[in-house]
């Protein structure tokens, strides 16, 4: 019956991306759902969340986890947290958990300009490219 109300409020397309959201945000979700947003629905999802914004050039040379994790964005307070965090299994990029030796690259960028930060299941942060 929610979906049916959604639908006749809002659009199809509406319903589509607010469970889309849902299970991002909240279930289990892959790198492949992230990079199913469009640009717009992906800025509608994640409005909110804390951001930082680094540069492709930053980007192209590539930069660590840890780094990423704290001095260049400061979503964790400290690299010691960031280490802990990283041996604990807690953080994904993109919905994936990752490791200490990991580097963000282009290759990770979503639509171009975004890569989600994880900690655990509920914590995000957002880095935008310049």
């Amino acid at each position: 019956m929610a979906e049916e109300i959604t639908i006749a409020v809002h659009s199809e397309a509406d319903l589509k991306v607010a469970i889309a959201a849902s299970n991002i945000l909240f279930g289990k979700s892959t790198e492949e759902d992230l990079r199913s947003l469009s640009t717009k629905d992906f800025l509608t999802v994640f409005d909110g969340v804390p951001q930082a914004k680094l540069t492709r050039a930053e980007l192209k040379e590539g930069i660590g986890i840890i780094d990423a994790l704290s001095a260049k964005t400061g979503f964790l307070s400290s690299n010691g947290q960031a280490r802990r965090e990283l041996k604990g299994n807690a953080i994904s990029v993109n919905k994936t958990k990752v490791k200490e030796d990991f580097i963000l690259t282009e290759d990770q960028l979503i639509n171009e300009m975004f890569i989600l930060l994880g900690k655990g299941k509920k914590t995000n942060y957002l880095i935008v490219i310049d």
